[in-house]
């Protein structure tokens, strides 16, 4: 039987031969390997040279006039299934491309990889990193199942935004619900996406009516008529 070291051998072997058998068509140009997505050739009057992308990108191959990696999920490998080794760091599986983020809750942020060095972004509010696309996306549309039980983002004062969908007055699921602040007549929250919680407030002279979910005349909020009794209107700086 033989050993693991003469198979690598002999598949670097049959690798090393068969780039020296490509064949480079009759107009000079890029042209994909026919096994190895990430491999190609530069094809000068009839002499290939063999040319690797950086790892984590392959080589696309739509117009032999030009010379061009990109991420996996913009090019069409088709039978090119081979890829080089990857060469990866903390936070990213390749050298380069986009990347989960190893968090497992963290599934609304996700890693930006280049030449190895790990960048965090965020998705857009109510959004997960959806890696069969390398974008974000709704959470049904991505596919995504471990994502359910996704971490909540808190405020400093203790206020996260409900499960479920938010009704407004007409009855119509809100994309942005407002909650009114539990101290405070004048401030209130705001669910972006339905996610992501924010502070508000209205301007002088009005409090957060829960009912219509708006800023309003203080009469028109029980318990909060005179909240501005003692409070003085703040100056207008000028800029």
């Amino acid at each position: 039987m033989a050993s693991s070291k003469q198979i690598v051998f002999f598949f670097c072997l049959f690798v090393g031969s068969y780039s020296q058998e490509f064949k480079c068509p009759k107009q000079s140009g890029y042209y994909p390997d026919p096994i190895q997505c990430d491999l190609y050739y530069d094809c000068v009057d009839g002499i290939p040279e063999e040319k690797l992308c950086p790892d984590g990108l392959v080589f696309e191959d739509s117009d032999p006039k030009y010379e061009r990696c990109d991420i996996p999920t913009n090019v069409e490998c088709g039978e090119r299934t081979e890829l080089q080794e990857p060469k990866p760091t903390p936070g990213c599986p390749r050298a380069n491309g986009f990347f989960r983020h190893p968090d497992p809750e963290a599934c609304d942020k996700f890693y930006n990889c280049v030449e190895g060095v790990p960048r965090e972004l965020p998705c857009p509010p109510g959004l997960v990193y959806d890696d069969t696309r390398s974008t974000c996306s709704w959470q049904a549309d991505s596919g995504r199942k471990d994502c359910i039980k996704s971490r909540k983002e808190v405020l400093d004062d203790g206020f996260s935004c409900p499960d479920g969908e938010v009704l407004g007055p007409d009855g119509r699921a809100l994309p942005h619900p407002t909650f009114a602040h539990a101290e405070d007549c004048k401030l209130f929250y705001i669910c972006k996406n339905g996610v992501q919680p924010q502070k508000g407030a209205c301007d002088y002279g009005e409090v957060y009516n829960e009912d219509t979910m708006k800023c309003d005349d203080p009469a028109n909020v029980p318990g909060c008529e005179e909240y501005y009794k003692d409070k003085t209107k703040p100056l207008a700086i000028n800029k």
